[in-house]
């Protein structure tokens, strides 16, 4: 969600003034991609976790605030709900070693988090969708205490008229509500993945990321119950795509949270462009800095949440820089199952991007897109078009993608153990059709339904720090 603001209440001064800043600093940020100003020699994989905190009985904890003061780290910072936080992970150059590094770094991580939660009576848990979590329990007695997000909630709900969010997912059932805030957001924890290009082949390696968004869905799946509704097998896209609508009525495109309006041509740029044209200043906060901090840009941008979206920021050194935002996996189920996702995405955008032929020339933006929905919905046995074909996505992943990941990985220097340390974990996965969804599925059926068993279960079996596919029911 990003960063704090100062205040919570904007009048149409704000908007104006901010929305000409926005402007000002994008003209910049575009005339520094043509002088080359951007930094760009070298590929950076990082990533961002939610999680959730859960009291002994398996429901949402909304204890966070105390959470956070006794873990006192930059690293771990809250989300939108009490029961929600993110984890941080360090920046790691895409050489031998990364992933295993990042796999280090996360336990250590989440082994303070466990005995931090454990000394307040709770739990944290790694899960799209916390199979506990009650309407009720979305609401706005459960937000964290931040300008940011009270802005958020008053002011997407100023621009649709006070009138109520509606909701309606069908799936293997069908789900229809109405909520009064945007809380409904906070039900959709992901692991989102950075991938930061050279300079020159960022266009290549956005567009492989949109067209790697639905087997990179398919094999992550782990949210399929919402409410006590069996859903989508990622249920978090659908509702997070209708949690924070401005309008009832606008194309998808329009949408805050969206798969996007096309591939990437040429100018990044383009996109931050786009986003000033088609979206309205949701947190119209003017800053003190510079134009040359880019903050305005930067704060309009993060409340536009494309699945695959292009952020900016700074390196140690104060160039400007690009990276890729990988939003479409969910947190969990284990540690490891997130990191060999990583591993797949990092590897096979990277072969994807290389390759003499654009995939932009033989799969249509609207064929990617579909691919994403069908995917989310449907999981590993989802039909997607690939090649002037129609493909399940687990035949896709184990016949074409994971070889690419591999090469990818390999031309990278990532060295042999390491690449079948973590790209075994995704055949494994793919070949069983176990994935987080598939197995929360299969414990309710076997257990009646028991969303309660389910969750201390998956935390039992998620504390093992087994991948997913070896977890009995």
């Amino acid at each position: 969600m990003g960063q704090e603001i100062g205040r919570a209440a904007f009048d149409a001064d704000d908007v104006a003034e901010f929305e000409r800043r926005v402007d000002a600093e994008t003209a910049l940020c575009s005339r520094w991609w043509r002088d080359g100003r951007f930094a760009g020699d070298d590929y950076v994989v990082g990533h961002e976790l939610e999680g959730w905190l859960i009291d002994h009985n398996c429901y949402p904890w909304p204890g966070n605030q105390e959470f956070l003061k006794a873990a006192g780290s930059s690293m771990i910072v809250p989300e939108l709900s009490r029961f929600n936080f993110e984890l941080n992970a360090t920046p790691q150059a895409l050489r031998d070693g990364a992933f295993t590094r990042f796999e280090e770094e996360m336990r250590t991580i989440w082994r303070d988090c466990v005995e931090i939660a454990h000394e307040q009576q709770g739990s944290p848990i790694l899960i799209g969708i916390l199979p506990t979590i009650r309407q009720e329990d979305l609401c706005l007695a459960n937000i964290s205490p931040s300008n940011r997000y009270r802005a958020l909630n008053d002011r997407v709900l100023s621009l649709r008229g006070g009138r109520p969010i509606h909701v309606r997912i069908d799936g293997r059932e069908t789900l229809e509500l109405t909520h009064e805030d945007v809380m409904l957001e906070a039900a959709t924890t992901s692991f989102q993945v950075h991938l930061q290009p050279p300079r020159d082949e960022f266009v290549r390696h956005f567009n492989a990321a949109l067209v790697l968004s639905a087997p990179l869905v398919a094999l992550a799946a782990n949210s399929p119950l919402l409410f006590g509704r069996q859903l989508w097998e990622e249920t978090r896209v659908p509702l997070f795509e209708q949690a924070v609508p401005i309008s009832d009525v606008a194309p998808p495109e329009r949408n805050r949270v969206t798969f996007g309006s096309g591939y990437l041509e040429g100018d990044p740029i383009a996109c931050f462009r786009e986003n000033s044209r088609r979206f309205d200043m949701l947190l119209p906060m003017l800053q003190d800095d510079p134009p040359e901090s880019l903050s305005h840009l930067r704060l309009q941008n993060g409340t536009i949440w494309r699945w695959n979206r292009p952020l900016v920021g700074f390196d140690a050194q104060q160039r400007p820089v690009l990276r890729i935002e990988q939003r479409v996996m969910p947190a969990g189920p284990s540690l490891i199952d997130m990191v060999a996702n990583a591993a797949f995405f990092a590897g096979a955008a990277h072969a994807l991007a290389r390759r003499g032929v654009p995939m932009e020339r033989w799969l249509p933006f609207e064929a990617a897109r579909d691919n994403f929905y069908h995917a989310a919905r449907e999981g590993l046995p989802a039909l997607l078009h690939w090649r002037g074909e129609r493909t399940t996505a687990q035949a896709l992943i184990l016949r074409e993608l994971l070889p690419l990941a591999h090469e990818g990985l390999a031309e990278r220097g990532i060295g042999q153990a390491e690449r079948d340390r973590y790209l075994d974990v995704i055949a494994v996965r793919v070949q069983s059709g176990r994935t987080g969804a598939a197995w929360q599925r299969g414990h309710l059926q076997r257990h009646g339904g028991d969303t309660l068993k389910l969750v201390a279960d998956y935390l039992e079996r998620q504390r093992s720090g087994m991948p997913v596919h070896e977890w009995d029911y």
